[in-house]
């Protein structure tokens, strides 16, 4: 009698337990996009889409690379749209064309979130909020160490974003995303290695100087060995003093100098056509 009056009541309380689960409201977690533009990213392109696994899509739009990026997106099960490269703001129309989930979440291919980044991110996609993205910090690595001064530290920007709550803009040679709506920050870095040597950042540098230059020309700026100097020197003392790059040792010296040569090299370029000898 006993044991039927227990297998009973065993009976009746996982049938209570069972109803009382059927009527709990399920928590719906929004969908999210991992997005990345890449072009020869290989380096640490791994590292990068591992840390997206938790996205219910990767999106890869890669501009004809010719390294093994493609063999890497595949390996994760990314989505590839492959596009010539028409510059950042057309690049990025094209792919959050793509996007169907509720939101986005954008690195570059030299970049990888932090866990407790992702764990962050992965809360706020159950929480709903009313705003329209979430700024986030990115701790970036030169020449021997992540730097934390030089202008370089916290460095928020917009990567965690609703599908269709942003513009893209660009300046030179580098893109913004800008919220429409409210925003919040978010704990937690994307770690980011931008140069692999000197030689890649001098690279960079004469890239980034040509289409700054191009930018200044467009905006009507003057250029000229005066305003090069002017701010290139102007440059140096932001970086090196003003926001404290020689607590960054070396590497903030470094980058000092990289960023008074970048500016030089920028202002005097405005005024280059024709100059060369050309009809």
């Amino acid at each position: 009698m006993i044991g039927g009056l227990s297998l009973s009541c065993s009976l009746i309380f996982h049938s209570t337990q069972a109803a009382e689960t059927a009527i709990m409201p399920t928590m719906k977690r929004d969908t999210v996009t991992g997005l990345v533009l890449t072009y020869n990213g290989e380096r640490i392109f791994d590292r990068c889409l591992k840390s997206l696994d938790f996205c219910d899509e990767i999106l890869v739009v890669d501009s004809q690379s010719s390294d093994r990026t493609l063999e890497i997106a595949e390996k994760h099960g990314a989505r590839i749209i492959v596009n010539p490269w028409p510059g950042p703001v057309k690049q990025f129309e094209l792919a959050l064309a793509e996007i169907k989930t509720d939101w986005v979440v954008s690195l570059d291919q030299d970049e990888y979130l932090t866990e407790e980044l992702r764990k962050n991110i992965i809360a706020k996609l159950s929480t709903n909020e009313p705003v329209a993205g979430y700024y986030t910090p990115r701790s970036s690595f030169y020449f021997n160490r992540f730097m934390k001064h030089s202008g370089w530290y916290p460095d928020y920007l917009l990567r965690f974003f609703r599908a269709g709550k942003m513009n893209v803009t660009a300046s030179g040679a580098h893109y913004h995303f800008d919220p429409i709506g409210e925003t919040a920050k978010l704990s937690g870095d994307i770690l980011h290695y931008p140069y692999e040597s000197f030689e890649q950042h001098m690279e960079k540098i004469n890239y980034y100087a040509q289409e700054g230059a191009k930018s200044l020309r467009e905006k009507g700026r003057k250029g000229g060995l005066i305003q090069a100097l002017l701010h290139a020197n102007m440059r140096f003392i932001k970086l090196y003093f003003i926001k404290l790059g020689f607590l960054d040792g070396k590497a903030g010296f470094y980058n000092a100098m990289a960023g008074y040569y970048y500016t030089f090299q920028k202002y005097i370029r405005v005024e280059e056509n024709d100059k060369w000898g050309g009809n």
